[in-house]
């Protein structure tokens, strides 16, 4: 996956940091995705052979990644890309596929020759419904419960992150197929592109011992703190040493008069940045058997009382509902917006300011800084029961080609389209795409790679410096980064409860730092009825899953 693959801000990487997989039970995905559900379940999925992981054999890096989740970097685009597919992998019969974007709407088929000739090349025509989710959360969730409700499904079913589907493992054992066998260990051989796909992103797949889909690898870094560079240059740029030094600078800056504020108004993302700053577990932490969740931990309290400070120095701008955040980064009015970390790659190659993830920073003596990682994936795509089985291999093959990594002539076709028509090549050999390139490439191809796509890499066309900049950035947090330990165990509470219980619990946390609800609140009322309504059932599943793997 290239750095300008997806383009909603806060897609994935705002959700999984704040914790909030709705239906996986700590797996790594949304819709039980990762997860075994409990007992046997777990024995079987810890016994599971994921995937063989090959790395792709593509022209090498300028900066190397490796299979923990660092992204491989490009200073420029390869010369000359390999070919990865030999042969047209579809049989000339269609197939259908459900999937989302974020962005303006794809042309038509008939009137999108990137989707014509991707057609050709797939030896296929490729049918697919997209679901605008741009404006509503719950959009694609809607269709997807619909069409799982009227029967009709589509060949190839993307199952998403963060949209609170219900009943998962139940719904794959009824209406799509077991991959394992052709998928785990060196079964996935057969399909290169796919065994590049690396473990932390195929665990999303697996349920009850078995591999139910195709993993779609997302970057594994999580949600991070953006800034202007410029804004931050007058108290000597984007460098603290505590929380306590950003808050003083911070408050250097506010310029009220100017309308120019420090923070945008997002409190609840703010305050899991703080969290970080403090050292909070990423969802939960694991000692002896026992789980504690970030809710009920001291650092993310002291992440709330600095969020406080902030709210009483006027650093937050004032309108809760801003809309043009970006820009007001772009003009200088604001100094830090959260932002997933695939997003932050996205506006890198879009905007022109000077932007610099802030990497965690000890905030108090004795709180060692954390950094969450995200899950590596937007989830996997499953395929229809009702596709004969002598057609599964071909489907895989499809999806080995929409797989193609970064430096193959698969990708640089996917992510560019035709050269002449949808791109150019600058002296240098960046890819540059043209203004039928943005209307036809940029928005298939988002809805493409929700449901088939390849790792991240990292290529600002034009923007070595920044390249390099954010490769530094990415080993940065990796030193700090934080996995959720319940990552690959199904919870039936946390995929019934913990989304609602959540928005309480993020209402409450709201209310506190906004005054609406004094500090007091958090502990007496806010934690305890959290407890209740799903945090204690939660625990005692994941723990009793967890256990029973062993």
């Amino acid at each position: 996956m290239s750095s300008r693959d997806f383009n909603r801000r806060g897609f994935l990487g705002a959700a999984t940091v704040a914790g909030l997989t709705i239906a996986g039970a700590g797996s790594l995905t949304a819709c039980g995705s990762g997860a075994a559900s409990g007992g046997g379940g777990a024995k079987a999925s810890a016994k599971l052979k994921l995937p063989t992981y090959v790395p792709a054999n593509v022209p090498a890096p300028d900066l190397p990644g490796n299979a923990a989740g660092l992204d491989p970097a490009y200073l420029r685009y390869p010369k000359s890309p390999v070919r990865s597919v030999t042969k047209k992998p579809g049989d000339g019969k269609p197939f259908t596929a459900l999937t989302e974007t974020f962005t303006t709407a794809a042309p038509a088929m008939n009137r999108n020759a990137y989707w014509q000739e991707l057609n050709k090349r797939l030896g296929s025509e490729m049918q697919m419904t997209i679901v605008n989710g741009l404006g509503a959360d719950d959009v694609y969730r809607a269709k997807f419960n619909a069409t799982i409700a009227g029967g009709d499904l589509p060949d190839l079913m993307w199952f998403p992150p963060n949209q609170g589907l219900k009943n998962v493992p139940a719904l794959l054992e009824a209406k799509f197929h077991d991959l394992t066998s052709y998928l785990s260990g060196d079964a996935i051989k057969k399909y290169p592109n796919l065994a590049n796909i690396p473990d932390f992103a195929w665990r999303t797949a697996v349920i009850d011992g078995k591999i139910w889909g195709l993993a779609v690898p997302y970057g594994r870094q999580g949600q991070v703190y953006v800034a202007n560079e410029d804004f931050w240059k007058p108290v000597g740029g984007v460098q603290f040493d505590s929380a306590q030094d950003f808050l003083d600078k911070a408050k250097e800056l506010l310029d009220v008069k100017r309308k120019k504020y420090v923070l945008e108004p997002a409190y609840y993302n703010h305050i899991v940045q703080f969290a970080m700053w403090h050292g909070a577990p990423n969802t939960w932490s694991l000692d002896g058997g026992k789980l504690t969740h970030f809710y009920e931990t001291d650092e993310y309290f002291a992440a709330i009382e600095f969020a406080l400070k902030c709210q009483k120095a006027q650093l937050f701008w004032p309108d809760p509902n801003l809309p043009t955040t970006l820009e007001k980064m772009e003009g200088g009015f604001l100094g830090l917006h959260v932002q997933s970390f695939p997003g932050f790659l996205n506006d890198s190659n879009m905007y022109d300011w000077p932007e610099k993830v802030v990497v965690p920073f000890a905030a108090e003596k004795g709180m060692t800084p954390s950094y969450w990682y995200g899950y590596g994936s937007v989830g996997f795509t499953a395929i229809n029961n009702k596709v004969s089985k002598d057609r599964i291999e071909t489907l895989l093959q499809i999806m080995n080609y929409l797989s193609a990594p970064f430096g193959t002539e698969e990708r640089l076709f996917l992510d560019n389209g035709l050269e002449g028509m949808h791109h150019t090549r600058a002296k240098n050999g960046d890819v540059l795409l043209n203004k039928k390139g943005n209307a036809e490439v940029l928005t298939t191809r988002q809805a493409i790679n929700f449901f088939g796509n390849a790792p991240q890499t990292l290529y600002l066309p034009g923007k070595s410096d920044t390249t390099r900049s954010i490769h530094e950035t990415e080993v940065a947090l990796m030193k700090l980064g934080k996995a959720n330990p319940t990552t690959g165990y199904f919870s039936d509470t946390y995929a019934n409860k913990y989304a609602s219980s959540t928005d309480e619990m993020r209402v409450s946390i709201i209310d506190i730092v906004s005054g609406r609800k004094p500090l007091s609140h958090f502990k007496k009322e806010a934690l305890p009825k959290w407890q209740r309504d799903a945090g204690n059932a939660i625990r005692d599943e994941f723990e009793k899953a967890i256990a029973d793997s062993k």
